[in-house]
């Protein structure tokens, strides 16, 4: 818990109100809110179900064909799965929020490294040796490229990347950054958040008006909206009643669709994969923030079951590992032995949800808690 420290006033002049010049503490939360788990991990199969049926590239390779022939109708409503990644930045803006609230600096780099990196790593490294045995067609990156996909810098720094999926974390860590400089720095506030989301909202706009490319970099025009419309939820969460985070939602809402349909859509064309219309993509981005305006109402409360839990836990690792270890599964399913397309891609699903469990059960159990005690602990302290 995370306290500004208070000066003491000279005694001829009247202090104000303790609570005036503290952070404002988190309220009590409940049980676990058990249904942004289960929309984690709907949204990881939305975006699974993109990158084996919604897309050509090498998954065409993969299949031996275009998935647009694998799946003759499905193959439209896997092109919307992409959006899971805009829900997953809902989500995300809600959950940073409500974690960051009361915590040191240190704590909060603490809790995120020990949450991103132990299985992020286990993914590089074991997507970059299996893309180096022998039976395996796809090409491992360069040892130095291998090592600098470690540091989750190999987006800015340019190089080849071991995840596909990896470009989502570089947005995390930009907003990781943005709110731990402007909210759990001088220490969470309701007041500090909603400035924050003011003026990175219109911060966004500007910088996508002036076509800055430092400004996008640090802004995320076309993300932002996602993150700011999870925190001004996390808000609705604290009270229902707060119009000023209502506001914040509904700008965000508005702005965020205007992105995803400008950089989503799709026409109707035969040169193109699918037809991807801007009210399928405005209905998908309107029900990631309805499900989660649901969770923060309390709404889905009665969706409390355990394994939810472990759904959510899943996840992280599942969405990490599905995209370039399910183009091996699936040629070596469907080229390999024949089996049909349903059939593989229902067992491609299980068998990297299977793989996420390992990592989970066998990397994250240990080092997560490993390294957030480290990283947390004081400098010089035994």
């Amino acid at each position: 818990m995370t306290s500004l420290a208070v000066r003491t006033a000279p005694d001829n002049v009247p202090t104000a109100p303790e609570t005036s010049r503290q952070p404002e503490r988190p309220k009590r939360q409940g049980a676990r809110l058990r249904a942004l788990d289960g929309l984690r991990l709907l949204a990881a199969l939305m975006v699974a179900g993109y990158h084996y049926g919604g897309r050509g590239g090498a998954i065409s390779d993969a299949w031996g064909s275009s998935p647009e022939v694998q799946f003759p109708t499905a193959h439209e409503w896997f092109a919307l799965g992409c959006l899971g990644v805009q829900i997953f930045f809902v989500i995300s803006g809600f959950v940073i929020c409500m974690s960051g609230w009361g915590r040191t600096l240190r704590s909060f780099f603490a809790s995120r490294a020990s949450r991103l990196l132990p299985s992020y790593w286990a993914a590089v490294l074991l997507v970059t040796v299996v893309f180096a045995l022998p039976p395996v067609v796809y090409k491992a990156v360069s040892p130095s490229d291998f090592l600098v996909n470690l540091s989750m810098l190999q987006m800015p720094l340019g190089v080849d990347r071991v995840l596909g999926v990896c470009w989502t974390l570089w947005a995390e860590v930009r907003f990781y950054a943005l709110f731990a400089l402007c909210i759990v720095l001088p220490g969470a506030t309701r007041q500090r958040v909603v400035l924050f989301c003011a003026v990175w909202t219109l911060g966004a706009a500007i910088a996508d008006a002036a076509d800055s490319p430092l400004l996008d970099l640090v802004l995320m025009p076309e993300y932002a909206p996602f993150f700011i419309g999870g925190m001004g939820l996390y808000l609705v969460h604290r009270d229902h009643r707060d119009l000023t985070a209502w506001g914040i939602v509904a700008v965000s809402w508005l702005t965020g669709q205007h992105y995803a349909v400008r950089e989503l859509y799709q026409a109707p064309s035969p040169d193109l994969f699918a037809y991807r219309p801007s009210l399928a993509i405005i209905a998908v981005i309107t029900f990631g923030f309805a499900a989660v305006a649901a969770i923060a109402l309390g709404r889905l409360h009665w969706a409390d079951w355990r394994w939810l839990t472990t759904a959510g836990a899943l996840t992280y690792p599942f969405y990490l590992v599905h995209e370039h270890l399910g183009w091996v599964a699936v040629r070596f399913l469907h080229r390999g032995f024949g089996v049909p397309s349903w059939a593989t891609f229902a067992l491609t699903v299980a068998g990297m949800l299977a793989l996420a469990w390992l990592l989970h059960r066998y990397v994250e159990k240990w080092a997560t808690p490993f390294l957030r005690e480290r990283l947390g602990r004081p400098s010089g302290s035994a």
